[in-house]
């Protein structure tokens, strides 16, 4: 076992010479005689969660934070169940690691009631106390424990006035009766389509969208809920309100209009004090979900309060499929998470008022209006208005994204659609009564995202960049519904593989996505065809293909995942998905060069064939994509302990290198064959495909190509992550910050000079000059070009993991006009993280947090001078200074908050 030995709070490496002066004692913690450590806190289990209702992992990790300036050398964990007795318990075990630690107790069950506590011994000797109890329950594991069935309408779809078919929302009922009341009652629930359940009137929970987006015929989630309180003596009735959802509704943007022919359903089970009181059978009654007439995620909503309430039916009742798992949802719901006001009015046709909430986001809009008696409020969304100012429609495609609100009487209506949500920024309203005057406080919108809080932040001392983060920022709110998609506006909003594994490292950093992304990757590893291949859509919609580029979101995602949060459980689950992955490449083989389907460097600019796949040849991209997967599934094996099996992709990685290298490049360093492209060389550089020695003739290529560019970029969905990095990697920092910063097209900053609030989807999806791009694909809202965000977290601030976790940090920002400033903060698995350098006439102001149970390495920035100050700031105003001989060489620093100053070379 691993033991922490103690350190000083800062030490230098041995490559390192460095003076330290201690001016006011030591900042090591000795705690005082009978005074033991503080306790550890922050207690969470598996992929982050903090106390579970309905728990799924059966296996579970448990993980904790230490205090401020704590060390472990050993840890003992308590698990208890709900009458106190012991689980299971630890013992003593030396090791210092606090993430990702394995239960080893007797199998956990369904509805099993757990809490768990630990405490530390540091390298002293001295133990801590008891951390505060963390608690767990498990909703249903299995399909035997269900004991209900499938229930639901027997209505046939129908078909609106503008020809789209639907099944219309239906609610289920069932009353019952109880002659007292429980101590503990839970509604485990779920269904084929979307559902809200009531209890007695009540709203149980406050999710949306619920259960959510998973491969339905390989598994379903399901939720639990505590409706201890919602219960009472007598007379009681459990509803619920089923509309289609992906499930039932039209979904994809290559299938016929709408192919889903299988009518929503659901599945109940309530039970009291462990016995099962209520389940879905046929005794259950289902009517037409009046006034809501129907309601699509493409489409929208409609309710007429005129429409006639219909008498109730007997349901059908459906068996259980055996090989369909019914397994508890393993990452967080969707959730109202912000409420947008509208900023601004305007009108530009009689009737029709356009509300502008001032950001493009996702969700559904509240709205007060008032009305007559047979009004029919029609509401229209759109990310842009067109240039006459009025809605602009056209890339929403056939999707059409509109709510209708029909009403019975005069006054003021209040409501929020239940079963859709749209992409947009604007809100058109018509049919509102003519006497009325619009004000802002008609419409707000509703803003829908997984439940998941923010990890990470970052800010500047330049407002385009700033806005670049806010952009950043609500891409991922916008296209993280559950699953993570490309776009949400458009008749399309599915998991679409390479935006996905590109944005990946950026989303981690910024929020608390471990679970997010693992559950999608259960749902990748269900989706994996029996070749290998992996569909290029998660969920599958009835795609048989692959891509490169694309279905590595099987290897690098799950890397990522690992080597952001320490969780090696992400590992062990998907390898053996990584590694067919991987075996389909060799089996697309030829001497270790692929050419197979790819979208390739997806909407590069000024692609000289004119098509969205860029110029880079596909078989460069292939090839390049099976090295890197490959390098990626020997990493894996070899944390997973898999020796032999890491040596042998090993060995196929360098014969994939070879290859490359002997097929497209020379002895200059130079691509030969086809047509060089920035993304090419990127590729190369990036996935470290080249020999030491050519390697920084290539960038020297690479570098042309941007001159040639007139100083831009020419890269789409695969080059652009890289683009940045590999700059800054070879000594060119300043070129990256170049291309940042510029204004002009194609740039990062060219949509922000257009008003964009969210990333978009092609670097000139509008344009002042030209207006809105004539593309059948021109989405407002599209993450892939926040994958930027990674350097600027990483290298403009200054925060990058160098070990799983974070366990170890690289604080080491590139600084460079026009920036003065730059901040970040992270929240990784061992605690606080932060960066903020701040430049003042040449003068460096730098402070840095280590979290505890971590290692900081930093470097001082090129062009500062090595003569530089490090302060130690501690609780009682202790410091330590020292002086570092070379300012290229990294400084080593165990928890604490410090300060570095120093001063430009002149």
């Amino acid at each position: 076992m691993e033991s922490m030995k103690r350190h000083n709070h800062f030490a230098p490496l041995k490559r390192m010479s460095i003076n330290v002066l201690l001016l006011a004692g030591s900042f090591l913690l000795v705690t005082c005689a009978g005074t033991a450590p503080e306790a550890p806190n922050g207690l969470t289990i598996s992929e982050g969660f903090e106390d579970p209702l309905g728990f799924y992992d059966a296996s579970p990790t448990f993980s904790w934070k230490l205090p401020a300036a704590g060390e472990q050398a050993a840890y003992e964990i308590e698990v208890t169940d709900a009458d106190g007795a012991t689980v299971w318990q630890s013992g003593r075990v030396n090791t210092s690691a606090t993430v990702g630690v394995p239960y080893a107790g007797p199998e956990l069950q369904s509805r099993q009631q757990l809490e768990w506590r630990v405490r530390y011994e540091n390298p002293s000797g001295e133990l801590s106390g008891w951390s505060e109890s963390a608690s767990v329950e498990y909703g249903l594991l299995t399909n035997e424990d269900w004991q209900g069935k499938w229930v639901g309408a027997t209505t046939p779809a129908e078909t609106t006035e503008f020809n789209l078919p639907f099944f219309r929302p239906q609610t289920l009922r069932k009353n019952f009766t109880i002659d007292g009341l429980p101590e503990q009652a839970r509604l485990y629930i779920t269904a084929k389509g979307v559902f809200r359940a009531q209890l007695n009137g009540q709203r149980i929970g406050n999710d949306e969208m619920t259960p959510g987006y998973t491969p339905y015929q390989h598994r379903i989630e399901t939720l639990t809920y505590d409706v201890t309180d919602l219960l009472q003596v007598g007379e009681n009735e459990l509803t619920a309100t089923l509309s289609e959802g992906w499930y039932a509704g039209r979904i994809g943007y290559t299938l016929p209009q709408w192919t889903n022919t299988d009518s929503p359903r659901l599945l109940a089970q309530l039970e009291t004090d462990g016995q099962v009181l209520v389940v879905t059978d046929e005794s259950w009654q289902t009517q037409p979900a009046t006034p809501l007439t129907y309601s699509s995620i493409y489409d929208g909503e409609f309710y007429s309060e005129l429409q006639p309430t219909e008498p109730p039916v007997p349901v059908i009742a459906e068996a259980l499929e055996p090989t369909v798992m019914l397994r508890p949802k393993r990452h967080a719901t969707v959730k109202i998470r912000k409420t947008l006001p509208t900023q601004n009015i305007t009108s530009v046709k009689p009737g029709a008022t356009i509300f502008d909430l001032g950001q493009n986001m996702v969700g559904v809009p509240h709205l007060r209006v008032p009305v007559k008696k047979g009004d029919t409020l029609w509401v229209r969304f759109a990310e842009m208005l067109d240039l006459d100012g009025d809605i602009f429609t056209k890339n929403y495609r056939s999707a059409r994204s509109t709510d209708y609100y029909v009403a019975a009487e005069d006054g003021k209506i209040d409501w929020t659609p239940s079963f859709t949500f749209h992409g947009f920024r604007y809100v058109e309203l018509s049919g509102y009564s003519p006497q009325a005057t619009p004000a802002k406080g008609w419409v707000e919108g509703k803003v829908l995202y997984s439940d998941f809080s923010t990890a990470g932040t970052f800010t500047s001392s330049h407002s385009k960049l700033n806005q670049l983060q806010q952009n950043i920022e609500w891409g991922l709110r916008g296209n993280f519904l559950d699953i993570p998609t490309d776009c949400p506006q458009r008749d399309e909003r599915l998991g679409w593989t390479g935006d996905a594994q590109v944005f990946a490292p950026t989303s981690l950093f910024l929020t608390s996505t471990h679970a997010f992304w693992a559950s999608w990757l259960q749902s990748m590893r269900e989706e994996q065809l029996p070749n290998g291949a992996i569909p290029f859509i998660i969920p599958n919609i009835n795609v048989k293909r692959s891509s490169a580029g694309w279905g590595d979101a099987a290897t690098i995602i799950p890397w990522e995942v690992y080597f952001r949060t320490g969780d090696t459980t992400v590992l062990r689950e998907n390898y053996d998905m990584m590694r067919q992955w991987v075996g389909y490449y060799e089996s697309k083989a030829k001497d270790h060069l692929v050419d197979f389907q790819s979208f390739g460097d997806w909407l590069q600019p000024y692609p000289a064939n004119g098509n969205n796949r860029g110029d880079t040849p596909r078989e460069f991209i292939c090839t390049a994509y099976f090295a890197r997967s490959t390098e990626l599934c020997g990493r894996a094996a070899r944390v997973l302990g898999r020796v032999e099996e890491a040596k042998q992709l090993d060995r196929l990685h360098q014969s994939i290198k070879t290859a490359l290298r002997q097929a497209y490049f020379d002895e200059a360093g130079r691509i030969t064959q086809d047509r060089a492209t920035q993304t090419a060389y990127l590729l190369a550089l990036g996935f470290d495909l080249l020999p030491e020695k050519l390697a920084p003739l290539a960038v020297n290529h690479l570098i042309n190509e941007i001159e040639l560019a007139d100083g831009h970029l020419r890269t789409g969905f695969l080059g652009t992550p890289l683009l940045a990095p590999v700059l800054d990697r070879y000594g060119h920092a300043e070129l990256a910050y170049k291309l940042l910063f510029r204004e002009t097209y194609p740039s990062w900053f060219y949509s922000i000079n257009q008003g964009a609030t969210t990333m978009w989807e092609r670097w000139n999806s509008y344009t002042l000059k030209d207006g809105f791009n004539p593309g059948g694909m021109n989405s407002f809202n599209h993450y892939a070009y926040g994958a930027i965000g990674q350097w600027m977290y990483e290298r403009v601030a200054g925060i990058a993991p160098r070990a799983p976790g974070y366990r170890e940090i690289s604080f080491a920002p590139v600084i460079n006009p026009p920036l003065t400033s730059a901040a970040a903060t992270h929240e990784s698995p061992y605690g606080h993280i932060s960066s903020a350098w701040t430049v003042i006439d040449g003068h460096l102001d730098w402070e840095i947090i280590v979290p505890p149970n971590s290692t900081g390495f930093i470097t001082i920035p090129k062009g500062y001078k090595a003569d530089y100050q490090l302060i130690q700031i501690a609780d009682d105003g202790s410091t330590v200074a020292g002086e570092a001989t070379n300012s290229n060489e990294e400084l080593r620093l165990t928890s604490g908050k410090y300060r570095v100053t120093s001063t430009l070379n002149k």
